[in-house]
């Protein structure tokens, strides 16, 4: 009984086969890479911070060409010498933004821009001035703000505009609570002053990030803004049999906008 070989030319016939085929699968891989790096990129909020505006559970699109790039941009974390950004761009008042936390280049954390630069913010009884000029606040009734384990707590929801006339909703959990009153601060070039909507649970630009915050954020850290919710679920099905977590999707959120 003899052994069977294949021909040299079988041999050479399949290692091209395979070269095409690893050189396409490197293709899509990196056309997904740079797609996630030039243009947008899905996130995950796990926290309230930004509620009533962001849930936790929701899953946001975060589009990374309106304030240019750099390493904060690239859909993994590298530790890279920092070089400044390209097409750089100023967010809006108002914007909400994905960056990496100064405290950890790892983690991406999302917050509103309120204070751009040379701006001048202060808060004085959970009021946001900026430039000597107080925010309007509107009271529009109550809400519940999530925690970490599926449970709320009730929450007075207000409609605050800012003086270029930007809107958005916000909470407030608490009456002169610790961060409500603020000393003045000058926000430097490049840098922004970043805040969650849920007032009474965020660690914003109000803390330093020695204390857990973000303090003034640089521009360098932004990776985009967030345009729209593409889907949603509710974390606190999690506690209840596994036939109910189909509930747990908010499909009215599904694909809306963010303002």
């Amino acid at each position: 009984m003899s052994d069977i070989v294949t021909p040299p030319s079988t041999f050479a016939a399949n290692a091209r086969r395979w070269s095409v085929q690893l050189a396409q699968i490197a293709a899509i891989v990196g056309i997904v890479f740079i797609a996630k790096g030039a243009l947008a990129e899905p996130f995950y909020v796990p926290s309230a911070s930004m509620e009533p505006t962001l849930l936790i559970g929701d899953a946001l699109l975060a589009t990374k060409f309106p304030y240019g790039y750099s390493t904060a941009s690239l859909p993994i974390h590298v530790s890279l010498p920092e070089t400044g950004r390209v097409l750089a761009a100023t967010p809006k008042r108002g914007d909400v933004v994905v960056f990496r936390w100064p405290g950890d280049r790892s983690q991406v954390w999302v917050k509103r821009v309120i204070g751009l630069p040379g701006d001048r913010i202060e808060l004085r009884g959970g009021v946001v001035w900026i430039n000597g000029v107080a925010t309007t606040i509107k009271p529009d009734g109550l809400g519940a703000a999530e925690d970490d384990n599926g449970g709320s707590e009730p929450a007075r929801r207000y409609v605050e505009t800012l003086p270029d006339g930007v809107s958005h909703p916000i909470f407030k959990l608490f009456d002169n609570g610790r961060l409500d009153n603020t000393a003045e601060v000058t926000v430097p070039a490049d840098h922004l002053f970043v805040m969650g909507d849920n007032r009474d649970n965020s660690a914003d630009s109000r803390v330093p990030v020695r204390s857990g915050g973000v303090g003034l954020l640089p521009m360098d850290n932004l990776v985009g803004r967030v345009d729209a919710i593409v889907g949603s679920w509710d974390l606190g099905v999690r506690n209840q049999p596994v036939s109910n977590w189909l509930s747990g999707f908010r499909m009215a959120r599904f694909f809306t906008a963010v303002n």
